[in-house]
């Protein structure tokens, strides 16, 4: 059901983007005032835009219910400064059915857009690999952890940061599946006897690279490879989905996982 409907959303008439309309989600959203709502969206052609949605929070709005995390919109705005102004925005489907622990992987995908790319910086493929990511989320069966990882990848790779996953950085020769290596930053993968958090096999990268990781180990691994890559990007500052989600799933089961 969700490749349908998106794929409705995705083939839009070329009409309807020469008039100023944009494919959009809502990243995030807060009250402003009394009856407005300020969005952060993530947006085909500009990345992450601000927006105020004027009387969105009206009784007689029609955008109440679209303007939400996961539903495939349309979108105008109008303005130059940081924060634009909402002109027009159409649900093109339902939201995407996400819920329990996809819902809680959502909201983590959200913010970690809203807290890694600059506002108004475009990133066209990007946005399908997250509309991807939403649908693989939406599809999936208590086991989200593979469509997370690919997203991650995917939004490092975008943001240029290059790794060679298939060679030795101290020799250049080509990984061996059995062999263990280090990562360092800048650098790569160094074979290395030392076993510690950095330390990956060449089974494990060669699943990094062709981001399909067939076991719970290279899955761990992987989670492992983007916390220390997405660290310099997030900071200090600790995620609140990832809060949510612990309040939500205090004791995590085999069968669970975190973001």
């Amino acid at each position: 059901m969700t490749n349908v409907l998106c794929a409705a959303w995705v083939i839009q008439t070329i009409s309807d983007l020469m008039e100023g309309w944009q494919r959009a989600f809502v990243l995030h959203s807060r009250p402003f005032s009394e009856t407005s709502l300020l969005l952060d969206l993530f947006s085909e052609n500009e990345g992450r835009v601000r927006v105020l949605a004027k009387g969105a929070r009206s009784r007689r709005s029609q955008l109440k219910g679209a303007l939400q995390p996961f539903t495939p919109l349309l979108v105008r705005w109008s303005g130059r400064g940081e924060v634009k102004t909402l002109r027009n925005a159409e649900a093109v489907s339902l939201a995407l059915p996400l819920s329990g622990i996809t819902l809680y992987c959502g909201l983590y995908v959200n913010e970690l857009v809203s807290r890694v790319l600059q506002q108004e910086s475009p990133f066209q493929e990007l946005f399908f690999d997250y509309l991807h990511c939403l649908q693989a989320l939406a599809s999936t069966h208590g086991k989200p952890e593979p469509a997370l990882r690919r997203f991650e990848l995917a939004l490092l790779g975008h943001l240029g940061y290059g790794v060679d996953f298939l060679h030795c950085a101290g020799s250049g020769e080509p990984i061996t599946d059995n062999m263990t290596y280090s990562y360092r930053e800048e650098r790569g993968f160094i074979a290395s006897l030392v076993l510690n958090q950095r330390s990956f096999t060449g089974r494990e990268l060669r699943a990094l690279y062709e981001r399909d990781f067939p076991d719970a180990e290279s899955l761990r691994a992987a989670k492992r490879f983007t916390r220390i890559a997405l660290k310099p990007y997030l900071g200090g500052k600790p995620l609140k989905s990832q809060e949510l989600f612990r309040q939500f799933i205090p004791k995590k089961k085999p069968e669970q996982t975190d973001e």
